[in-house]
């Protein structure tokens, strides 16, 4: 999702040392020391120390006493300001350091020593008391004369000592190659494919004539046999491919492998246990991501923490937020919900599409053929909510619920009905950090049609979904939609400022015309009243093509609504071309599916892959999984099971992309208390986690530092500080959640 700034995290302890320009040179140096003085002989000088640190010469190093009782990394700090740095040159950025006691993590920088502090590249090492050399090259985005090279100590409860020595950037370093540890040749779903289901796997090879293929046992025994299929030149990952399909073996078993071309695939099973394993702990994510509430240990092993942001100190909480300057003079209580991502912030947009995405993946299950609401029911997920008789799935998606309808703006105030696009942090904070640390300031950011229109669209979902289990809270969620309605009626172009990404992201959207019909749709659903189904008849969107090579997401949510139409019972006039208008998104997600080596229903134009693009995946697989569910077409239900194939480690990076799943997989996305890779006392993130994925943009500096030229599938790097490529969100999880149900319901 587009919405970070690349100023991630702000710089500002590092203001206070003279600020001299010198030219920039328009030639690349050759091999030019940038830094003055990085082997401290006989002097610090010209690096400077925050004025909490005392810093000094000992031993031929820099070394420097922190003080303890620091929140943030950047809160005790060295460095050297009026560096040179010339756009597209590559440097060499290498330190020795140690710290004492042992293993303290750094935050070692290169960015922009004034406002806006950008950070250019950024590397977080944990320390040992014995001395480590560290070397990074990166190729810097841009020209700047006052540049910094940093060194951010704080964070540490306890008072310790830094020293460093031999620091250097050296420019006119040839960029280093990164080359990823893609194992074996054949790429294969490392998690099951289902006995019934399709079974297919990527060889990587020079030859271009077909080459025979051997599925093995766990015993070592050939149980299947074949020949692969020539692909030719697949664009998506710049690589040679064969096909193999093996779907014909239909026999359960565990630890089969796959050998063709010499190479021996990771194991994999054939059987169904994974996927319901998987449809309970896409959905148990959210229990870690909740505000307002003490994390219990016993519930999730590893995972308990202190209650974030409930107004015990240091945090300032959100029982009494008051809004950004100049917004409101009112403050609201917006206590709970869930965490968005890997920061502090919550968003109603992304809180929007990712309620949905749960509440429908319950909705599925009373209404699809194959649909077992039993599977989702009470006790299914181990929340504190187990055992009220209410199914898990609609108790942790009430936790967020409530949090959106605090964010609507009350009575008697400007704006009444409407809904506060965010609440988060005043300035970014840094990594790691939990939940109940954070000690910044929180905000309320202005209402906007948007986040209006959200609320409206998940309160009137939620109102027919509770009805048999609260009617009160039922009831008080539809008279929550229908205000919201009629004030983004009144307000229909209020929205999200594209800069107001200082702290949280933006997530700005200037065409709302989906999130209408979208609100609309639910509210009709809901309701069956006319006045709902005249604005969905009368919408443009109504008759759009919405299933784009991106898939659905949270600024595109007209797919919302149009799936829900198709298959929530409804009496609305010209129903049955909704469904067709399903049906054929579903042929063309197909058809590219088939067209792709690595079988995966997501084609980007240029092969650019976009931000969350595993989650964009996941929605069109979604789409055929909904095809499925309206005509009961075995090739719409193998198409889906299929495109879980990519995602589990049929892919380029030869990875699984869940956290726990998969002999390889991604484990270090980007978080705050899910930061095990700076911090080894945190755990990783939960198991059924998933990552962002490939993103050609590679908008962050230890990305840009590591995948520059890279090609489709290759933009990713499973590092916690590339928040670009892999970070994990509500609104990922909202989409895995929802398949992996799908294809457990088709064991």
């Amino acid at each position: 999702m587009k919405r970070r700034s690349t100023a991630l995290l702000s710089l500002t302890a590092l203001l206070g040392a003279a600020l001299v320009a010198s030219p920039v040179s328009t030639a690349a140096a050759e091999e030019v020391e940038q830094l003055k003085n990085g082997t401290f002989d006989t002097t610090t000088e010209p690096w400077w120390a925050s004025s909490n640190v005392t810093a000094g010469l000992s031993d031929g190093q820099l070394c420097a006493d922190v003080p303890g009782g620091t929140t943030n990394r950047w809160d005790a700090a060295v460095g050297q300001n009026d560096v040179t740095l010339v756009k597209g040159e590559s440097y060499k950025f290498s330190f020795t350091a140690n710290g004492s006691p042992a293993d303290h993590v750094v935050r070692a920088i290169v960015g922009l020593q004034v406002a806006p502090y950008d950070t250019y590249f950024e590397v977080s090492p944990q320390l040992s008391v014995s001395g480590d050399s560290y070397a990074y090259t990166f190729t810097s985005p841009v020209d700047a004369t006052q540049a910094q090279v940093g060194f951010q100590l704080g964070g540490s409860a306890d008072p310790w000592r830094f020293c460093v020595d031999n620091a250097s950037l050296l420019g006119g370093v040839p960029p280093e190659v990164y080359e990823p540890d893609t194992g074996p040749r054949v790429r294969v779903n490392q998690v099951a494919y289902l006995p019934s289901g399709p079974k297919n796997a990527t060889l990587v090879t020079d030859a271009t004539a077909k080459l025979p293929w051997q599925l093995k046992n766990a015993a070592g025994r050939v149980v299947a046999q074949g020949s692969t299929t020539p692909r030719g030149t697949d664009a998506s990952s710049a690589q040679n491919v064969h096909s193999i399909d093996f779907g014909s073996y239909k026999k359960q078993g565990k630890d089969f492998t796959l050998v063709a071309d010499g190479e021996t695939s990771r194991p994999f099973d054939i059987g169904t246990s994974a996927y319901e394993q998987l449809r309970t702990d896409a959905a148990k994510y959210y229990y870690t991501q909740r505000s307002g509430i003490a994390i219990r240990d016993d519930l999730r092993p590893g995972y308990g923490r202190a209650a974030g942001h409930v107004d015990v100190a240091p945090n300032q909480g959100d029982g009494n937020v008051p809004c950004q300057p100049g917004v409101c003079d009112y403050t609201l209580d917006v206590t709970g919900g869930w965490y968005d991502a890997g920061d502090h912030g919550k968003y109603v947009v992304n809180g929007g599409i990712s309620t949905w995405e749960l509440l429908s993946t319950y909705e599925r299950s009373l209404h699809a053929r194959t649909g077992q609401p039993a599977k989702l029911g009470d006790g299914t997920l181990a929340i504190p909510e187990s055992g009220n008789k209410v199914p898990d799935i609609l108790d942790e998606s009430r936790w967020e619920l409530e949090f959106l309808l605090k964010m609507q703006v009350p009575a008697g105030q400007p704006l009444a009905g409407m809904a506060h696009h965010k609440v988060h942090d005043e300035a970014w904070t840094g990594l790691p950090l939990l939940p109940s640390e954070d000690p910044q300031k929180r905000e309320l950011h202005q209402a906007n049609t948007a986040a209006t229109l959200n609320l409206a669209a998940t309160a009137a979902q939620a109102a027919r979904l509770y009805r048999p289990y609260d009617k009160a809270f039922a009831s008080k969620a539809l008279t929550a939609a229908r205000k919201a309605w009629t004030a983004a009626l009144a307000h229909p172009d209020i929205y999200a400022d594209p800069n107001d990404g200082t702290g949280g992201g933006a997530y700005p959207d200037s065409d709302v015309t989906d999130e209408f019909y979208w609100a609309a749709a639910e509210l009709y659903l809901t309701t069956g009243e006319k006045t709902f189904a005249d604005h969905v008849l009368a919408s443009p969107v109504h008759t759009a093509d919405l299933f784009g090579p991106l898939g659905y997401d949270w600024a595109r949510t007209g797919a919302a609504a149009r799936l829900d139409l198709a298959t929530v019972p409804n009496k609305l006039p010209g129903r049955d071309k909704v469904r067709q208008s399903v049906v054929k998104g579903a042929d063309g997600y197909l058809a590219t599916l088939k067209a792709q080596p690595y079988g995966m229903p997501y084609a980007p134009a240029d092969n650019l892959y976009d931000w969350g693009s595993n989650h964009q995946i996941l929605h069109n697989g979604i789409v055929i999984a909904t095809a499925y569910d309206i005509t009961g077409g075995s090739k719409y239900r193998d198409g889906a099971v299929q495109s879980m194939d990519y995602i589990f480690g049929r892919n380029a990076l030869n990875m699984s992309y869940v956290t726990g799943y998969g002999e390889v997989n991604s484990h270090n996305q980007h978080a705050r208390w899910y930061a095990h890779q700076l911090d080894p006392s945190q755990p990783n993130p939960p198991r059924g986690t998933l990552a962002g994925g490939p993103n050609s943009s590679i908008q962050d500096p230890y990305a840009s530092s590591k995948l520059q030229g890279c090609v489709g599938q290759f933009c990713y790097i499973d590092d916690i500080q590339s928040w670009s490529t892999n970070e994990h969100t509500i609104n990922w999880n909202s989409a895995l959640t929802r398949m992996a149900s799908f294809v457990a319901d088709q064991t």
